[in-house]
């Protein structure tokens, strides 16, 4: 049998706001297949990022369990944690999170570089990913001498750099023109199909949602069934 590639189950998530307790997650339960692309949706406050987050293991569920490619990430400590989210998961978000005094070349090829990937054969895979989101002529210029399209496009190649099997997009077209967003989202779906890289997508836009093959919405931490 199959093993899925993300197997969350009764998620919950509490935080504390002003002494109060939010309850982010309500037992949410979710399952990621290899090649999938599912978009979460809902308003702002929902519970989607918080899930990303968790889904990503960059935060930690209150209760549940979720499996990563088999792994019972709750088990699993900060150093391997960190190996996870290196070796297995590639994150988008909506603010690019480009390094700024790293040329976009540097960007893209982080991943590699603190995997202690050579820095040639890391540069070349760089320029290879560049080139492939039409960025080939921008390496060697700082993030703030790129556009915002060509930021996110950069965000993307490093994102897939190091072949993960899941690519996390929390709001990737939000700070985004409708034509730069749209071609993120051409190659988001792109790295889909043709890499196999599962994507996993939040987004309250309903048209940058029929981008996916699956469409989840949630609303006040729970699931519910897509308006």
């Amino acid at each position: 049998m199959s093993v899925s590639l993300l197997e969350a189950s009764d998620l919950t998530r509490n935080y504390q706001l002003d002494a109060a307790p939010v309850a982010a997650l309500r037992g949410v339960s979710l399952k990621v297949e290899r090649g999938d692309f599912i978009a979460l949706t809902g308003p702002s406050g929902c519970g989607k990022s918080t899930l990303l987050q968790i889904c990503g293991a960059m935060d930690r569920a209150d209760g549940g369990e979720l499996r990563l490619d088999g792994l019972e990430v709750k088990s699993l400590n900060d150093a391997a944690l960190t190996r996870l989210r290196r070796e297995k998961i590639g994150f988008v978000f909506q603010f690019f999170n480009l390094l700024p005094t790293l040329s976009v070349r540097e960007n893209i090829a982080m991943p590699l570089l603190l995997a202690k990937t050579p820095e040639p054969d890391a540069f070349e895979r760089a320029a290879l990913l560049a080139d492939r989101v039409g960025i080939a002529h921008r390496l060697d210029h700082l993030p703030a001498q790129i556009s915002g399209g060509e930021a996110q496009r950069a965000a993307l190649a490093r994102a897939v750099i190091h072949r993960p099997g899941l690519l996390i997009a929390d709001e990737p077209t939000g700070s985004l023109d409708s034509t730069n967003g749209r071609r993120v989202l051409n190659l988001l779906q792109e790295l889909n199909q043709e890499l196999g890289v599962a994507v996993l997508m939040a987004t309250h836009d309903a048209g940058v949602a029929s981008a996916a093959g699956k469409i989840l919405a949630m609303k006040d931490g729970r699931m519910v069934e897509p308006a």
